[in-house]
């Protein structure tokens, strides 16, 4: 689309209740990244809600499939006829208690390769890169990357020891001004030196 930009802040964007997203976590798209909410989070119809944390790069293409996409699959046929109206709304009826896996929730500092699909009910751990093309069936732990279909983990990013100590220190928690005199320990820098930027902020 002419004169739209391509990497949006979602936060500002979402208007339904049921999407909630945290600072500075973007989407970029080169057609209508401003269109996330309906393009991108789809048959969302209530009432699980689709959480993402703050920080998380979400590449062109990402999508979250929500609870609304299930149909029945324990009779002859999975096509959803009273859905389609007319007679057959008779029978809604058969569309109500289908499984719900309930809220999808995205951690913090989360990056989503390209054309990347989460299905619904899935929780992904703070720190996890999800590959371009994955589609994340089941729960990523933090920190870990995952690639594939179904998406399979293919390593934790650090050892069991660093993890707990990036979740101890939660930079993504502080206060943006500290987060910015702290860039580079954030993007380059070892735990230690994060740990004592940490130890710096005044409720510490």
């Amino acid at each position: 689309m002419a004169g739209q930009p391509r990497v949006v802040l979602l936060k500002p964007l979402v208007k339904s209740e049921l999407i909630e997203v945290g600072d500075f976590s973007y989407y970029d798209d080169p057609d209508d990244p401003t269109a996330f909410e309906t393009r991108n989070v789809l048959y969302h119809y209530g009432p699980e809600r689709l959480v993402i944390g703050k920080y998380c790069a979400l590449a062109t293409g990402v999508r979250f499939i929500m609870n609304g996409a299930n149909h029945r699959m324990d009779g002859p046929s999975t096509f959803p006829f009273p859905s389609m109206g007319g007679s057959w709304s008779e029978h809604f009826d058969l569309l109500t208690g289908l499984p719900n896996r309930g809220d999808t929730v995205v951690g913090n500092d989360v990056w989503f390769g390209y054309g990347s699909t989460v299905m619904p009910g899935v929780r992904i751990g703070h720190g996890a890169i999800i590959a371009a093309g994955s589609v994340v069936t089941s729960d990523v732990p933090d920190y870990g990357i995952v690639g594939g279909n179904p998406a399979r983990l293919i390593r934790i990013r650090h050892d069991e020891e660093t993890v707990a100590r990036l979740l101890a220190v939660a930079w993504w928690d502080w206060p943006v001004e500290h987060i910015t005199e702290h860039v580079r320990a954030i993007m380059s820098g070892s735990v230690d030196e994060l740990e004592k930027a940490a130890s710096a902020l005044p409720h510490r």
